[in-house]
């Protein structure tokens, strides 16, 4: 079990650390400067008298900056404290379109454009003095548009590169939809980090009567894209694994793409099952819920869908209603993004929080160490269903 207290990080810090939760991204930034301020406080005394360990030991590591606004619209980034020397992590959601500004008397709500134009400020503000830029953005900008099928925009690639040209050292994602994109920028930092761990251990702590073995529970894919995901969580439980596939409409669009006709599925039975969705994000939730009502006519016991990303875009009105039909469980997500209060309320909602793995991993790479066994999660995902089987609190 990997715990901070068990790595021995040997290097000395890249720099003084600073913390940039840059507008829209304030909350889950407020929780991890909480844990780093506790972490190295209880282990920083010893070094408070060594020059190279300055600012170790701090009450705050976020840093006074933000984006204010002109009255034509247009912003400037402004940061109100040194940054020099400083090892930076700036972290931004560009889904919170909770986040508004006035414009000439109307109030606009900032899209992922205007969250991604801010980051870009503040890393101009920095004006070269910082000795490290890391970016966290756990929902990886255009990450949607990741790939060319027409004449259209490759966004996704050309937005890491723009962030590599303005100053960008390492750029840390969650469950990127396309990992691949990451060849955009071939010598720059790029991880993408996946929570799995943490599902496993939201379910676990919320679901006290799970039976993890072959016979009694079962991994499902959505799609194709997400077979990666399921085949992994399915081989560290020792579960089976089931998919399905997408037919599609190709003689017509909507919305942008071809509609989808079917899901055909590929594995064996569900039936008496309990089984977990596994899938980068809920959009709409019209694939989530054709998949679980399909598994339903399959005779499948109880049903959860896990999402590192919950956009929930067209409302909860149709996953109240599937869960009062039996259709749903329950829904797991991360609070890698803007999460509605409505969303918080929900009876069948289960809130994986990233705050303190996020906290692990600037921790480790401000020490410049390395972040291999972080970033895999089997050993921490084998100790929790270990502690479940054998009745401990988790």
């Amino acid at each position: 079990m990997l715990r901070r207290s068990d790595r021995n990080l040997e290097n000395i810090p890249v720099g003084a650390l600073g913390l940039i939760p840059i507008t829209g991204c304030e909350e889950l930034g407020a929780k991890v400067n909480d844990y780093l301020v506790k972490w190295r406080q209880e282990s920083g005394n010893q070094y408070k008298d060594d020059v190279v360990f300055n600012g170790y030991v701090q009450d705050n590591f976020i840093l006074n900056a933000k984006v204010p606004r002109f009255g034509s619209g247009e912003a400037k980034g402004l940061i109100s404290e040194s940054v020099r020397g400083k090892d930076l992590y700036l972290m931004v959601d560009v889904l919170n379109y909770n986040i508004t500004y006035s414009l000439s008397g109307n109030i606009n709500h900032m899209s992922p454009d205007d969250h991604f134009q801010n980051l870009k400020r503040i890393i101009a503000a920095v004006g070269g003095k910082a000795r490290r830029i890391n970016i966290i953005m756990p929902f990886l900008y255009e990450s949607r548009q990741h790939k060319r099928s027409s004449r259209e925009s490759l966004d996704c690639a050309l937005a890491l590169q723009e962030l590599v040209r303005v100053g960008a050292d390492n750029i840390i994602t969650f469950d990127a939809h396309d990992p691949r994109v990451q060849n955009a920028i071939p010598l720059s930092g790029f991880e993408t980090v996946t929570p799995a761990y943490q599902f496993v251990k939201g379910l676990l702590h919320t679901v006290k009567d799970l039976q993890i073995d072959s016979d009694h529970m079962m991994i499902i894919s959505p799609d194709e894209g997400a077979t990666a995901r399921a085949i992994y969580l399915a081989n560290v439980l020792g579960l089976d694994m089931g998919m399905f596939y997408k037919r599609r409409d190709y003689t017509r669009i909507v919305d942008g793409r071809n509609p989808i006709v079917a899901h055909e599925f590929l594995g064996s039975s569900v039936e008496g099952k309990d089984v977990v969705i596994i899938d980068d994000m809920i959009s709409s939730g019209d694939s989530i819920l054709d998949v679980a009502k399909q598994l339903k006519q399959r005779k499948a016991r109880r049903i959860y869908a896990a999402a590192t990303f919950g956009l929930f875009t067209n409302g909860m009105d149709k996953f109240d209603q599937a869960y009062e039909d039996g259709l749903l469980d329950g829904i797991l997500t991360t609070n890698l993004i803007y999460q509605t209060p409505e969303l918080l309320s929900k009876p069948y909602y289960i809130n994986c929080d990233m705050s303190k793995y996020i906290a692990l991993l600037i921790d480790t790479l401000n020490h410049d160490g390395s972040i291999s066994t972080i970033l895999n999660p089997n050993e921490r995902i084998q100790h929790v269903v270990d502690k479940y089987k054998n009745n401990q609190e988790i």
